[in-house]
């Protein structure tokens, strides 16, 4: 299996520190208002930012009745720099069968500019990596960054 083939990835130059990316993603508050596309609202129900640590947020399209979204694990977690989950393992390292696998590592790196913010989801297969494209991972996960910057201007 080629991992190439099994990788998405977007990038973007955020106009910002890397501390004020790192408060939009780590702090609950403000992970809500960016994380899913608009107008969908997300509900974060676990944020435990440790290795082994619960991710789990709902989404809802008429802000009232929430559906599941994501439930993972965070694996790694470098303050500032790196945040690892995987939504093939939940809270406290248990197996997880979703809707789609994947892990996801998102870098925050220092830019002349700002921060170089990247967001790679890493599949188990091509099928997968395809059926994630097909869904609209550029759009959605672009959308989620612009959502991103957005509330990030207000913080700065």
């Amino acid at each position: 299996m080629n991992n190439e083939n099994s990788k998405l990835t977007i990038s973007r130059i955020i106009q910002a520190p890397r501390s004020t990316v790192w408060k939009a993603w780590s702090e609950k508050e403000h992970f809500e208002k960016w994380w899913i596309p608009e107008p969908i609202t997300c509900k974060v129900v676990k944020m435990d930012m440790t290795p082994g640590g619960g991710f789990e947020t709902l989404m809802s399209e008429n802000g009232e009745e929430f559906q599941p979204h994501v439930e993972g694990c965070f694996l790694e977690i470098v303050p500032l720099e790196r945040i690892v989950f995987t939504t093939v393992l939940t809270e406290g390292w248990k197996p997880n069968d979703p809707w789609l696998s994947m892990t996801a590592i998102i870098t925050m790196e220092d830019a002349s500019s700002g921060t170089k913010y990247t967001a790679e989801a890493l599949h188990k297969n091509p099928e997968d990596s395809n059926k994630h494209l097909e869904m609209g991972f550029e759009e959605g996960w672009g959308t989620t960054i612009d959502q991103l910057e957005k509330l990030i201007m207000k913080l700065a």
